[in-house]
């Protein structure tokens, strides 16, 4: 079958050229015997921008959405964005309408046993890294809360707290009444209304 492909080519300054990468699709696509149908490229735009910063993609994902091409061939996964989560996300999308990709530096080609295997290892890898991140998150804030968090209330202000709430006084007047912040005394409320 004669795939309808569209090249998609991208450089972070005005000072660079897409042509290269342009120049090497092309001869790919050549020797495969591809149609390329469009060609998208976003000049002088990083690879960070959202999609609504860079109009050549964004020009590529329509083209997509509407099932215009069976492949996206591109130079460089970098090209496409700068994270593996956005990759996937990307892979994701066109996968889900059929679309295949092509990538020349990385050698990955979705339409293959093998393309498709890669594609399944790299999404096991952005998980990983979703959790690495997740996980040195939670214990930054567990340090932080430890080294520089809220001081607890002593038992007796705890107390004292609780008794003015369970006496229908307001929250403010508690705060003041006990000379606690407003926000702690709104916790204690919460957290008597759930144990309740």
């Amino acid at each position: 079958m004669n795939k309808r492909i569209a090249l998609y080519s991208r450089v972070s300054t005005d000072h660079q050229t897409v042509e290269n990468q342009r120049r090497e699709l092309l001869a790919v696509a050549e020797r495969n015997g591809w149609t390329i149908i469009a060609d998208y490229d976003d000049r002088g735009i990083s690879g960070a921008k959202g999609r609504d910063q860079r109009p050549g993609f964004d020009a590529l994902m329509k083209a997509i959405t509407r099932r215009e091409i069976d492949m996206v061939a591109c130079w460089s996964v970098d090209r496409l964005g700068r994270s593996l989560q956005h990759l996937i996300g990307f892979l994701s999308e066109i996968n889900a309408k059929g679309v295949d990709l092509y990538l020349h530096q990385q050698a990955l080609d979705t339409s293959t046993p093998s393309g498709r295997a890669m594609f399944g290892m790299l999404s096991v890898f952005a998980d990983f890294e979703r959790e690495m991140i997740r996980a040195r998150i939670m214990s930054g804030l567990s340090r932080s809360t430890k080294k520089a968090g809220r001081p607890t209330l002593p038992q007796g202000k705890v107390d004292a707290v609780e008794k003015m709430l369970g006496r229908g006084i307001s929250i403010a007047k508690t705060a003041a009444g006990t000379n606690v912040g407003v926000g702690t005394v709104h916790r204690s409320k919460t957290a008597m209304a759930m144990a309740a």
